[in-house]
């Protein structure tokens, strides 16, 4: 009899244990106070795709502003609000899989180009002309240059689930919001410029999207 009771104790043990994992989360493995969520209300993680959606204009994509000088392209804002653009992934510094406000990050848009070069962000130098520093592909994924990191902060008082990418390297004696520059009714992403606020939406594994993606 106490042989069938110890059995039976373990039995349910072990049911128990194969049904935890579709049980709500606990609030120990809950996103935290630094965690960044997306628009489900889970917590990013590198080495998903999601589309980065703006409160104005359509999602993130990747082109040429200066058509005699293509390459690398520039990282811009679709001006069609239906527009989800390109997916991207992002890589902590740290290597751990939960994204957290203020890490040192890469961003890489999953999409080949006509320049055939990396497409993970990295801040461009000062545009002669205008006098701007642009974000631009062609960065390097782990790479020593501050150029390739940025940080992902929340944005106080935008409402919940906003958030805003913020170019403030540790080893750089700068740090600044990435807004939105609007030229000839095109919007480019870089330091200074109009306030872009954004939230996540992981993508759909559904979703299939285009892998070259060329726009002039």
């Amino acid at each position: 009899m106490e042989i069938k009771r110890k059995l039976t104790i373990i039995i349910l043990i072990e049911i128990f244990l194969l049904k935890l994992p579709y049980f709500s989360c606990p609030t120990f493995c809950q996103p935290t106070e630094n965690s960044i969520q997306d628009l489900e209300g889970n917590e990013l993680q590198t080495h998903t795709k999601y589309h980065i959606f703006s409160g104005t204009g359509g999602g993130l994509s990747l082109s040429a502003r200066d058509r005699r000088y293509p390459c690398p392209h520039n990282v811009m804002q679709e001006t069609n609000n239906s527009s989800v653009g390109l997916s991207v992934e992002i890589f902590p510094a740290d290597r751990k899989q939960a994204i957290k406000l203020s890490a040192d990050v890469n961003l890489a848009f999953l999409a080949a180009t006509v320049c055939v070069q990396s497409t993970v962000w990295r801040l461009g130098s000062v545009d002669p002309f205008t006098g701007r520093r642009y974000v631009r592909s062609n960065g390097e994924l782990g790479g020593p240059g501050a150029e390739n990191w940025f940080k992902i902060e929340r944005n106080v008082g935008s409402g919940e689930g906003y958030y805003k990418i913020v170019y403030c390297p540790r080893v750089v004696d700068i740090c600044e919001d990435v807004g939105v520059f609007t030229e000839k009714g095109r919007r480019w992403l870089g330091l200074g410029g109009d306030t872009l606020l954004i939230a996540f939406k992981k993508v759909d594994p559904a979703y299939h999207e285009l892998t070259t993606y060329i726009r002039n």
